[in-house]
């Protein structure tokens, strides 16, 4: 007897919903254990993380603040894992949105009109994201590179690139040894809605719905969902795999891109450590935990980012230590993530006939030849 996963042949909306409230209340008991164990009461630090994360409106903007980048990069390589390319490469893309949107900010500003400074500084983000995507995505469209080595290796390139122009050629000479630009001019400035949250939340609002349209109503979405769920079956009907997979990419690159972009104009307002901090990586457990939903990216976006806004609110509430917050966000979350799997797979019991059965049988199989 043994148990394997068999991919459900329709999943019922019922699944849908049931599913995620499960794992989410398996999720709590789980943490609720560890906090116990760590001689917390588990009501109290959930109620800490709540009123961190959501009690008011400075704390909300600081949910939405950490909110907008794995909304933008969720989106992303949302786009990327339909058609089964793993785009692990959402770090890297973010860094270069940012790093070209500095380069607008700082030494295009000035020749441009006010009023295009910070479309200018969105577009060549969103160019900048793309084109670094668009390298793994040629190798693995024509030279068949494994796409999981390749945007991951990316990342640390982008991510050494950014460092040297902040700490070297584009340092701020006036910014006392701090390792940074120096800060942007105004008119490079991402409008804020509130306190520190910025315009970038409309702009995963307006990503968000020009990718359900696009999956929903497009035949272009379509190629992309047939050939995520059957590569055979696309390439028999005629479609060009390589091609879609290079702008599916430049798209999920773009959309990454967009959020380096929304960090340096909306938050920092310059270009300083503190760009690259997880948010591509998280942004693979927001696409998965979604079901690669372009609204569910979204919502799961808010709600991880309630969480780490949280979980860095109880350290300080609570007077725990540094690491506590880091495992409760982790206890919460592979729960969560592992509930998502039962969503599209279902567990079966295969029941193996015993040896002398099969044996026996053998006889009467010859006897009837």
């Amino acid at each position: 007897m043994r148990i394997v996963f068999e991919k459900r042949q329709e999943v019922s909306r019922a699944i849908r919903v049931l599913v995620p409230v499960l794992s989410l209340v398996f999720a709590l008991i789980f943490g609720a254990v560890l906090l116990l164990l760590s001689g917390v009461d588990p009501f109290v630090a959930y109620a800490a993380m709540a009123q961190g994360a959501f009690g008011d409106v400075h704390a909300l903007a600081e949910t939405l603040v950490k909110a907008i980048p794995l909304m933008l990069t969720g989106l992303g390589v949302s786009i990327a894992f339909r058609m089964l390319f793993w785009n692990i490469g959402a770090e890297g893309q973010l860094a270069m949105g940012g790093l070209a949107a500095t380069w607008v900010a700082l030494y295009a500003s000035q020749s441009l009109p006010r009023w295009s400074v910070v479309p200018a500084a969105i577009l060549l983000g969103m160019v900048a994201g793309a084109l670094w995507a668009a390298i793994p995505a040629l190798l693995r469209a024509y030279l068949q590179v494994n796409e999981t080595i390749t945007t991951l290796m990316m990342n640390y390139i982008a991510i050494l690139l950014v460092s040297h122009m902040y700490h070297g050629p584009w340092r701020d000479p006036e910014g006392y040894g701090f390792p940074g630009t120096a800060r942007f001019p105004e008119v490079a400035w991402l409008p804020r809605i509130y306190d520190r949250a910025h315009a970038g939340l409309f702009l995963a609002l307006i990503a968000a719905a020009i990718l359900w349209f696009v999956l929903q109503r497009t035949k272009w979405g379509f190629e992309l969902r047939i050939t995520g769920e059957n590569p055979k079956a696309a390439r028999y009907i005629g479609i060009n795999i390589p091609r879609l997979i290079l702008v599916a990419m430049l798209v999920s690159g773009g959309l990454c891109g967009l959020a380096g972009v929304c960090e340096v104009t909306g938050v920092m307002r310059r270009l300083q450590q503190g760009l690259t901090v997880g948010y591509g990586y998280t942004a693979i457990i927001v696409a998965w935990m979604s079901q690669l939903n372009p609204w569910g990216v979204l919502l799961v976006g808010f709600l991880l980012a309630g969480l780490l806004v949280g979980g860095d609110q109880i350290q300080m509430a609570m007077g725990l230590p540094a690491a506590m917050g880091l495992v409760l966000q982790g206890a919460l979350l592979f729960p969560m993530l592992g509930g998502s799997l039962f969503a599209e797979y279902k567990l079966r019991i295969v029941r193996s006939e015993p040896q002398d059965a099969v044996l026996s049988q053998e006889p009467l199989a010859k006897e009837a030849e």
